[in-house]
């Protein structure tokens, strides 16, 4: 009888009596020089070699056929799933490859050093037998040193076995290292040059639109001529100013020039064309930093780094209430949306600045400037904040090193609303209610925030107001999470009516402008353009004067004809702050968004420093703060049902006794679904007299609470 292995079906096409998979078979053994193997079928095969030695060989090369054969089985499964990995992943994938190799290099050392240490101590136990087999005893002795003596030839002949098997592996590691190493050189270079002609490809493609809309034009022009018509050269000049883009995005409104010489002669004392006494009161103001009276934190602990299922999450949302559902902390920061809420103070300094303006049209730059920095600290921000619970409350007192003082609460649940009020003492107050509404839409997610921001100066009594744009979380469920602003802001002023139109451009990969990118114009009552804005809102916004203004040429295929502004030298008037060092490893917080969470005395019991699964979650103790997250979510829910049992014993008994017969008791239009009559701490529920909508206003007494120290009224949250 003959054993053979083979490695391919094709190779089964010899006369023999059956064959078994090595890869799912067994192999066990009966006694001294009998072994079976089965595939735990039908199929088994009772085989008998001449001596146990032999039998232990063929035991041995069995074995190593085995492990092959499930080795290239599980090569040749994997082969089969060749899905392309993201594009974000590829690196992380390279990397993990290299380190692997590393790791496989380091165990072919270690198993080179045991190769030699087991032939070095065989062969002296091989020799102390040998000398101990010459002493020729007999009886009882000898039987024994004969059976060592098998034993230890047994033990040889699997120590040879394996000892060979590991220097094929050397050798094969060896041989296909550099083999690994030029195939991944060569993917990524593949890749780059991949990347490279998509680029090519699209630039390509848009010249050659552009060069096709230039010949239409051409051909219109030809037919058109008379004694206006612009010249070749003049042609080809307004060609080169227009700018042709993708049906993905939308081409400019209007277009700036630098104004024409004598508008810079009648400007030389005023280059970039705002109030002198501006200008001085910025310089003074950036030379003089004031030095915080409190040493504020600059490091939290670093972000952990821990694994999440997200299939595990979603599975176990099934059948279940979305507003029930415990999402864990791993998708979030550790702040709440109120902190978050108060991070639009980065920039107080631009209300500061807008303050000391005596131009309504100048502050309305300054202010428009503040609406865009806020976005700033969204840019790497791809974590959630907690949601406040209801009658949350967050101070953010900043009045000895900034001049003003912050106070936000949760005054709603369903739908969840914050209102947000702050004073300063430099002339300004600002006052928001937010509430945000989201769309799930497949690759991202839209977050759209509703609710109006006021800011009134109290030496001008200017009240502007303006919306927040939509914010697009990109690639929810494959690749890395990116964050892009669009849409439109107006800021108003209601009292003067000058007003300003802000456009952020959404993320386009064929466009030739700058990414995030942020324009605007500045318009008095009656429509005359003063000041053009642009910049990006992850940077920095430059604001310039406009001298004239004229139409231009048509706006691509829908006949909107541009405006072409003639403006002087652009001013910055906003740049980002620089994260602090390690920022990456801090979920990316700003310098103040690091102390927002810092512990303070003499806080409100309901503020969000006090919330303990934050508190949890920013120490790193992930799973105790989702434990104490449910428990926080559940005690609300709890309240939530109190309040509407009071609510309708409440009108309930109203009811009762209005009633003149008992019989209207049992009027179905009397039965009413309960509602939460929860009223807020701090704000009150009222109509607001300028956008007529119906918000929550700041009604005083929480800093003078703060002085006396007395909390009796507010809630147990926590």
């Amino acid at each position: 009888m003959k054993l053979l292995t083979v490695r391919t079906q094709a190779e089964m096409g010899h006369t023999c009596r059956g064959t078994i998979n090595l890869a799912t078979a067994s192999i066990t053994v009966d006694d001294a020089c009998n072994f079976v193997i089965s595939n735990g079928g039908a199929q088994t095969y009772h085989l008998k070699a001449s001596c146990e030695v032999e039998r232990q060989r063929w035991i041995t090369a069995l074995e190593l056929a085995k492990a092959k054969a499930a080795r290239m089985q599980a090569e040749s499964d994997d082969s089969g799933d060749d899905f392309p990995a993201p594009r974000e992943v590829a690196g992380s994938q390279i990397s993990e490859v290299q380190s692997a190799m590393r790791t496989l290099g380091s165990k072919v050392e270690d198993l080179s050093t045991c190769n030699d240490l087991i032939s070095k101590h065989g062969s002296a136990l091989q020799r102390s037998l040998s000398e101990l087999d010459s002493l020729r005893l007999t009886g009882e002795a000898g039987e024994k040193i004969r059976q060592v003596t098998e034993r230890a030839t047994l033990f040889r002949i699997t120590s040879n076995a394996m000892i060979n098997a590991c220097r094929e592996f050397l050798t094969l590691a060896q041989t296909h290292s550099k083999r690994w190493q030029k195939a991944l050189q060569a993917e990524r270079e593949q890749r780059v040059r991949l990347e490279e002609t998509l680029e090519q490809l699209a630039k390509q493609h848009n010249h050659l639109e552009r060069a096709f809309r230039g010949a239409a034009q051409a051909n219109t022009s030809a037919d058109n001529k008379g004694d206006t018509a612009p010249g070749k050269g003049e042609a080809s000049d307004e060609d080169d100013d227009n700018e042709f883009f993708d049906a993905m995005e939308e081409a400019p409104e209007f277009i700036t020039v630098p104004a024409e010489p004598h508008f810079h002669k009648r400007s030389s004392s005023n280059i970039s064309g705002f109030n002198s006494e501006i200008g001085a009161d910025d310089q003074s103001s950036s030379s003089q930093d004031l030095v915080p009276l409190k040493k504020r934190r600059t490091r939290i602990p670093d972000k952990p780094n821990y694994s999440l299922n997200l299939w595990s999450i979603m599975k176990n949302c099934i059948g279940k209430e979305l507003s029930k559902i415990p999402m864990p902390v791993n998708f979030n920061e550790p702040i709440s949306m109120l902190q978050r809420l108060s991070e639009d103070l980065e920039y107080h300094e631009l209300l500061d600045k807008a303050a000391k303006c005596h131009s309504s049209l100048e502050q309305m730059c300054y202010v428009a400037a503040f609406s865009v920095s806020s976005y700033s600290t969204t840019v790497h921000r791809t974590g959630k904040p907690f949601n406040p619970l209801l009658g949350e409350t967050f101070e953010l007192d900043r009045r000895r090193e900034s001049g003003y003082r912050s106070l936000c609460e949760q005054v709603s649940h369903h739908p969840p609303a914050a209102a947000h009020h702050v004073i300063s003492e430099r002339g300004w107050t600002l006052r928001q209610e937010i509430t945000v509404a989201s769309k799930f839409r497949g690759k991202y997610l839209s977050i759209m925030p509703l609710g109006t921001i006021h800011a009134i100066f109290e030496k001008s009594n200017n009240h502007y107001t303006w919306k927040k744009v939509t914010t697009t979380v990109h690639n929810i469920i494959v690749g890395k999470l990116w964050i892009d602003q669009s849409g439109e802001i107006d800021v108003v002023n209601h009292t003067t009516g000058d007003r300003c139109h802000l456009k952020f451009a959404p993320y386009s990969y064929f466009s030739r402008d700058v990414a995030r990118k942020v324009t605007g114009v500045v318009m008095d009552k009656d429509g005359k353009a003063h000041y053009v804005l642009s910049g990006t809102w992850d940077e920095k916004m430059e604001f310039s004067r406009v001298m004239q203004s004229s139409r231009g040429g048509e706006n691509g295929t829908e006949g909107k004809q541009k405006t072409v502004y003639q403006t002087l030298k652009a001013r910055e008037v906003w740049r980002r702050n620089p994260l602090p060092e390690g920022a990456e490893s801090m979920y990316y917080f700003t310098t103040l968004a690091l102390t927002l969470n810092e512990p303070e005395e003499g806080v409100a019991p309901t503020d969000s420093r006090l919330r303990p699964d934050q508190r949890l979650m920013e120490a790193g103790r992930w799973d105790e703060a989702n434990a104490e997250k449910q428990r926080l979510e559940e005690k609300q829910r709890s309240a939530r049902r109190e309040r509407e049992r009071e609510a309708a014993s409440q009108r309930t008994s109203s009811q009762t006794e209005e009633a003149v017969d008992e019989d209207s008791l049992t009027d179905p239009s009397l039965k009413s679904v309960s509602h939460d009559n929860y009223q807020a701490r701090w704000f009150e529920h009222c109509e607001d007299r300028v956008s007529g909508e119906q918000v929550h206003i700041y009604k005083g007494g929480y800093w003078e609470t703060k002085d006396r120290g007395n909390w009796e009224g507010c809630p147990d949250i926590f």
